[in-house]
C-alpha cells in the first residue's frame, strides 16, 4: 500500500488513504525519496546520452566525403593550393561545388561559425590547429594523399651533404618522430567530448 500511496501522489493522481502509523510514514519517506532519484538518475542518463550523441562525428574518414555523405558545399576548399587540385581530381571530377576560401583564417573561422562543416588540411598543420589553438576543431579518420617534403637550397652548397647526413641520422634515431610528437601532436585540450557520463544505478549505492 505503501508503494500504492507514494506512486499515486507523485504521479498527482492521488489516494483515498493516508498513512497514520510511524512505519508507514516512514516507509512512506523512504519511497518518496527513492522515487525522486530514480528519476534525477534518468534525466541525468537522457542529457548525457543526448549530449554525446550530438557530438559524435557525421563523417569518419575520406571515403564518406567521397560518397556524398556530407553535402559538397558544406566542405571548404582553399582555391590554388594542392588540395583543391586533389579534391577536383579524386572527389569532384572537375566540378567546383565547393565552398571556396582563400585563407586558412577565413578556414579556421568558418568553422567555429558552422559556415561549413569539412575543410581539408595538411596533417601536420591540422594536428598543431587543433590541438594547440582551435581545440573545438577536431581530425577525423586517417591520413590521405600523403606527399614529401623538400628543403630548398642554393646550388653547390658547401654543407648539402653533411644537411642530408643530419637528417637521416635524426630520422633513424627516432628524434624526428618526438619532434613531431612534442610540436604537432601534444594535444592541450581540458578533456574529451566523447566521454561518457552515464550513471548507473550501481553508483547510487556510494563507495564499498
Amino acid at each position: 500500500m505503501s508503494v500504492w500511496y507514494s506512486f499515486g501522489n507523485i504521479v498527482g493522481y492521488g489516494v483515498d488513504f493516508n498513512a497514520n502509523t510511524a512505519a508507514g510514514r516512514l516507509l512512506t519517506a523512504g519511497l518518496y525519496i527513492l522515487s525522486l532519484m530514480l528519476l534525477a538518475t534518468y534525466t541525468a542518463n537522457l542529457a548525457s546520452n543526448l549530449t554525446i550523441s550530438k557530438s559524435k562525428d557525421i563523417i569518419s574518414g575520406i571515403d564518406d566525403v567521397k560518397n556524398g555523405k556530407i553535402s559538397f558545399n558544406r566542405i571548404d576548399i582553399r582555391v590554388d593550393t594542392a588540395i583543391e587540385e586533389y579534391y577536383l581530381r579524386k572527389i569532384s571530377f572537375g566540378s567546383r561545388n565547393y565552398y571556396p576560401l582563400k585563407s586558412r583564417q577565413e578556414l579556421y573561422d568558418s568553422l567555429l561559425a558552422v559556415s561549413i562543416d569539412v575543410s581539408f588540411m595538411d596533417a601536420s598543420i591540422a594536428e598543431y590547429i587543433t590541438n594547440n589553438i582551435y581545440c573545438n576543431l577536431t581530425l577525423i579518420g586517417k591520413d590521405f594523399h600523403k606527399g614529401d617534403y623538400g628543403i630548398v637550397t642554393e646550388k653547390q652548397w658547401l654543407y648539402t651533404k653533411d644537411l642530408d647526413v643530419n637528417i637521416l641520422s635524426l630520422r633513424e634515431s627516432g628524434q624526428l618522430d618526438e619532434l613531431r610528437r612534442k610540436w604537432f601532436q601534444k594535444n592541450n585540450r581540458p578533456g574529451s567530448f566523447e566521454t561518457s557520463t552515464v550513471i548507473k544505478i550501481e553508483s547510487m549505492g556510494g563507495p564499498r
